[in-house]
Order: C-alpha cells, then structure tokens, then sequence
C-alpha cells in the first residue's frame, strides 16, 4: 500500500500563515505583557524593558491589591451583580421572547415594533438618571441589574430561534396537555443547551465588565463593582494601597504599575476561565435563530 504523499503548502498559504500568526502573536502579547509586569518590581522595570519573559518572581502587586478591603467588597459587588443579574436577563430574555415568538399574541407586531424602537431611540443620559433617582435605585447594587437586564438584540435573536423550531414539537406537547410554560420549560430549553449556554455567557461577561451603570449611580465604595475599583488603580493609584504594598518589601520602593497589572489579572481571570468551557457552543449558538424571520 503506497503511502500517501503529503501535501507542500503553496506560497499563498504560507503568507497566510504568517500574516496570521504575527496577527494572532500581536494580539495576545500584550496580556502577556501585563501577566509578566504583575510580577515584576521596581529594579526589574527599571532593568529590563520590553518584558519578553520573566526574570523575578514578586508577588507583592498581589499581596498589595488582597490586603485591601475594598477589593473583596468589590469582587462580591460583581459576584452578585454577575450571578443574579445574568439569572434574571435569561429568565425574563427567554420568557419574551418564547411568547414575541407565538404568531397567536394579540398585539405581537405591535409588541415587537416598540422593543426594536428601543434599539434607534432612547431617553437619553438625564432623563434616565432621574428615573432612577425616582425609582431609588441610586447607591444600590439593583441600579447595575435592573436598568440592563434584557438586551433587545439578544431578544430578538431568542425570538428567531423559538420560532423557528419544528411546530410538531409544540403541538405533541399539547396533546399530552402541556401548558406554555410546560412547554417552554421541558420542550423548548432542553433542547436549546448549546443557544442557552452562548447567551449565558454573553450576560454574565457584560455583568461582569459592567462599570457605566455603577459610575454613574452609586456613590458609595462599599459597593462598587470590581470593574471601578480596576479603574480607580490605573486612573489614581490609591495611597493606602501602595502604603501597604511598601510595608510588604519592609521598605523597599513598591513598583506601582505591578500592582495596576496585578489588578488587571485579577479583574479579567474569573471570566477568562469560563470561555474553554463554553467557546464549543459559539458557533452553534449564535447562528441559530439569526438567520431567521
């Protein structure tokens, strides 16, 4: 059996490579830079420049950022603000959009003409920052869930993809005397892991990332989300925080900008780690029901 001549790469091909591997090399350096300058310290810094590979190994930016209370009273902010708020824009995402998805709705077009004029026009900054203050969601942790809790594009791409679906599934359920939310509950979202999955994810990063609700309504630091404590180090590195990065070298000059990486880490790791789990259902996920009526 003769064996099978492997196949020479053409020149075009081997650009593309290279074009996407200095491409892919680009954009992944600078995470690296900012893993490697968080552990890095002042004489370091001062020695080596650019940071191509570590040559110490201080975790004093750590230490700094984990001895400060106002770090854990941010990061459970953003642990509730990420669990529950992701929660509730899938329960309330899901049940619109499985009910905008019956052609039966009394009133669906006129329901789904007001939900897409909320993508071309909105109230504006002033007139929403006094709906809050009326409703008194201001310096509450409910001001970053409740104004953003269901996405509009992400509602419709549900509504595409309920609609979508075989009507035979429906009909067999209401046959055995299914109801809508029986239906929806054991028919629909069992079969739609990999369409649920995706948007999951998609809320629970913005969650996680989301700083302009908080900058804007809440003023007390006892419960800011980690996203403002993140930019409170880069914007203006707080003293007391480097005062206790200081007592940790025993008197040794503390490198702030490993304390502004190591921050950065912190800040994007949690959610960095969830995306191997869930990258699968990408693809799958999103095309479905985006390309329908």
């Amino acid at each position: 059996m003769k064996a099978k001549k492997k196949r020479r790469l053409s020149a075009f091909e081997i650009c593309l490579y290279l074009i996407f591997g200095l491409l892919a090399l680009m954009t992944l350096y600078p995470f690296y830079n900012v893993l490697i300058v968080s552990f890095s310290n002042t004489v370091t810094s001062a020695k080596y420049s650019p940071y191509l590979y570590p040559h110490v190994f201080d975790l004093t930016g750590y230490k700094a950022i984990i001895r400060d209370e106002y770090f854990f009273k941010s990061l459970a902010t953003t642990l509730f603000v990420t669990v529950v708020g992701t929660s509730l824009s899938m329960l309330f995402s899901v049940v619109a959009a499985y009910v905008l998805s019956r052609k039966r709705l009394l009133g669906r077009k006129f329901f789904l003409g007001m939900i897409l004029f909320t993508m071309l026009f909105s109230g504006g900054l002033i007139p929403t920052y006094l709906v809050i203050c009326d409703l008194n969601l201001d310096n509450t942790i409910w001001c970053m869930i409740l104004p953003v809790m269901i996405s509009t594009y992400y509602l419709i791409i549900m509504k595409n993809y309920f609609a979508g679906l075989p009507p035979s599934l429906e009909e067999a359920a209401r046959l055995d005397g299914a109801n809508d939310w029986i239906i929806l509950t054991r028919v629909f979202v069992p079969i739609s892991k990999p369409f649920m999955a995706t948007f999951a994810l998609f809320y629970a990063v913005e969650r996680w990332n989301g700083w302009w609700e908080a900058y804007l309504y809440i003023n007390d630091k006892n419960i800011k989300p980690l996203q403002i404590y993140l930019r409170d180090i880069l914007v203006s590195f707080n003293t007391q925080l480097g005062s206790q990065a200081q007592s940790i070298l025993s008197g040794n000059r503390v490198f702030v900008q490993s304390v502004q990486m190591a921050a950065i880490v912190v800040t994007m790791l949690p959610i960095l780690c969830l995306y191997p789990f869930l990258q699968k259902y990408f693809v799958k996920g999103v095309m479905i029901g985006s390309v329908k009526e």
